[in-house]
């Protein structure tokens, strides 16, 4: 399935797109996958998958209205060019009062600056903590899960009607660990695990209406999450993890194609394929051992 254009005055809608090869997968491209859009709205833009959002979509689609909801503006790039260019809205998401100011902010702006076309909203903002949770700070925990858990739920509620009056799309950062529990990282797995589950619950509530639902489950990406956590830089094994902007690309194509869930890579497939067959306990002891070995013997204290 593909986004297809039907014409001046048409809404785009998603459409069947023709195989001509049934051996070669038809792949929507990116300037596909951002062409039904006049606005996208990203959480946490300052860094990371965030932050190739933006760039990739800065180059494919420059006329694009991007918005970014974060506390720090995106760093220069790597070759050194200025900050990005795009509507910046200062914002704690972990904070329900900053959250709801900023989400009104933004609403209104779109209604000055784009009165009209399809709305991208990503919420892509959140943080992990590895450890023993017994050994962990309460109040980083409970901060965890009102970034990764309640102001997803907050932000897509409060841009909902906006999104069914001028129709769009809802794409959410999951994780790898969504699909089965995680020791030495309960509450963060917990948290993926529940806006996977509650990204495809929206998604079939919003069948026949003007907007979707799509949630991305990333495994390890090369970005400032494991230092964030209390991790060292050899957390990250190169043969295992996947850059950012793969990862992007593969959410974009996924949100052409109509997809509800996608797993970047390979590697992360077989593995989320096998973790979800396998019984809860067992996988959940599997999940352990190999936490315990690459990640709980990596993490460093936090400073």
């Amino acid at each position: 399935m593909g986004w297809v254009d039907h014409g001046p005055g048409c809404s785009r809608t998603l459409a069947p797109r023709k195989r001509f090869n049934l051996l070669l997968p038809d792949v929507p491209s990116l300037s596909e996958a951002l062409r039904p859009f006049s606005a996208v709205v990203v959480t946490g833009g300052s860094s990371g998958i965030g932050k190739s959002f933006i760039q990739l979509m800065r180059n494919v689609s420059p006329d694009l209205m991007i918005c970014n909801l974060s506390r720090r503006l995106p760093a220069k790039n790597s070759s050194g060019n200025p900050e990005l260019k795009l509507n910046h809205f200062p914002c704690d998401l972990t904070h329900p009062a900053e959250l709801e100011r900023a989400a009104a902010e933004v609403i209104a702006f779109l209604g000055r600056s784009v009165p009209s076309g399809r709305i991208l909203l990503i919420n892509n903002s959140g943080f992990g903590a590895f450890g023993r949770f017994a050994d962990l700070d309460p109040a980083r925990q409970l901060a965890m899960i009102d970034l990764n858990v309640r102001a997803v739920v907050h932000l897509t509620g409060l841009f909902l009607p906006t999104l069914r009056a001028r129709g769009g799309a809802i794409m959410n950062i999951a994780s790898t660990v969504a699909y089965q529990p995680t020791a030495f990282a309960a509450t963060y797995g917990a948290s993926k695990a529940f806006v996977l589950h509650w990204t495809l619950a929206l998604n079939e509530e919003l069948r026949g209406s003007n907007v979707r639902a799509l949630a991305v489950c990333p495994g390890t990406t090369t970005t400032d999450f494991f230092r964030t956590a209390g991790l060292g830089d050899d957390a990250v094994i190169p043969s295992l993890s996947m850059t950012t902007d793969a990862v992007v690309e593969s959410a974009l194509r996924a949100l052409a194609a109509g997809k509800a869930q996608i797993v970047p890579g390979w590697k992360n497939k077989l593995y989320t394929f096998v973790g979800s067959r396998l019984p809860k306990p067992l996988v959940t002891r599997i999940a352990a051992k190999v936490m315990a070995r690459f990640r709980l013997g990596r993490r460093k204290e936090r400073t």
